[in-house]
């Protein structure tokens, strides 16, 4: 294991230290990373994506911040890294803790006890779900998840840990551990059988058919009108439905198996992390000899003690992220800046060993 010290210059080189090994590394030549570029062939987010104010605002990266990420890659052997909602803000799905993100709103998750006691809270958020489910799989994965599938698929990457369960990691080709579950499967609370997401909005659809009707009319009709069930699209990209309309005429399916309870398989407030992929997370954090987190204030301890456990283990650990995180004063390397930004810039500064395949 080794950690990071401070950084020293030799002759025009940035060169960053870490225990137990120094290394002159040159920064001048340029990386081809395979599978493609690694922004021009992104497709374009939806406008009401575009167009949604919901990415903090922060300064380009400054070229010391840069190249000590840079090190940190270089110098690696089993890097792990731990994604947060701010690598998916930049491709247009809100956060929570951010300065425009959903809390900023009033917005308040359902928890896990909420779901689970009422039958009305489930009512509300399939509701709200079912009517969002367009615009959320709308989002495509942006720079950020191109670099790190890169980089994964040549091998610079030991795992990544996502908290995101919005699988954009899975469309950049990347195979996290999805340590919050994923949105894009259901399960049975009574028996665990699970199925896709688009099976289950299938159903829905059969069982509500004047909502998929509502739907269509927000965008062609008079959104906020008894046709489209009083549905009015909010700035931030949710949908407000009128209480009247989902408390009572939403019908939600059971589970085929045996008649149970669905539920999103994510982990909400207030729920616990299968034991086995809780174990999984953190054996990959304290066998790692570097823990870098994206986009994540790690304000859950779930993840925060991740990256507390990799340092404490000997780690050499880095955050990128726009704001305050409960790790700050632990980890050596802070950066603030637009992860989708800085990542592909590392890219950019010099040959990490990326392979042609």
């Amino acid at each position: 294991m080794f950690t990071m010290c401070q950084p020293l210059r030799s002759r025009g080189n940035l060169v960053m230290l870490f225990k137990g090994c120094r290394r002159f590394v040159r920064t001048t030549c340029r990386v081809s990373i395979p599978g493609g570029s690694l922004g021009n062939e992104i497709k374009a987010p939806p406008r009401f994506l575009r167009d949604k104010k919901i990415v903090p605002d922060a300064d380009p990266p400054h070229k010391e911040d840069i190249h000590k990420l840079y090190q940190l890659f270089e110098q690696s052997k089993r890097l792990t890294i731990l994604t947060g909602a701010g690598i998916s803000t930049e491709c247009g799905i809100p956060d929570y803790r951010s300065p425009n993100g959903a809390y900023s709103s009033g917005f308040k998750p359902i928890t896990h006890q909420e779901f689970t006691r009422s039958s009305r809270s489930r009512r509300r958020y399939w509701a709200r779900s079912y009517a969002g489910w367009r615009r959320f799989t709308a989002a495509q994965p942006g720079p950020a998840h191109t670099a790190l599938a890169s980089l994964e698929r040549a091998g610079r990457i030991d795992c990544i840990i996502t908290q995101n369960v919005d699988r954009l990691h899975h469309r950049a080709g990347s195979d996290p551990l999805e340590l919050h579950g994923t949105v894009y499967t259901v399960m049975c609370l009574d028996c665990g059988f699970s199925f896709p997401r688009d099976s289950f909005q299938d159903q829905l659809k059969a069982l509500n058919p004047r909502w998929a009707e509502a739907l269509e009319s927000i965008d062609h009709g008079e959104p906020g009108s008894e046709k489209t069930f009083g549905m009015k699209q909010r700035p931030d990209g949710d949908i407000e439905i009128d209480e009247k309309f989902w408390e009572e005429g939403f019908q939600i399916p059971v589970c085929e198996k045996c008649e149970g309870v669905l539920k999103p398989d994510v982990i909400f407030f207030g729920d616990n992390i299968p034991k086995e992929r809780a174990t999984q997370a953190m054996e990959a954090a304290k066998q790692s000899d570097a823990f870098l987190v994206l986009g994540s204030s790690l304000m859950t301890m779930s993840a925060f003690r991740l990256v507390r456990a990799a340092h404490e283990a000997g780690a050499a650990t880095a955050i990128v992220n726009i704001g305050v995180t409960r790790a700050d004063d632990i980890v050596p390397l802070k950066i603030s800046a637009r992860v989708g930004e800085i990542l592909p810039r590392v890219l950019d500064v010099g040959s990490l060993g990326v392979p042609a395949l």
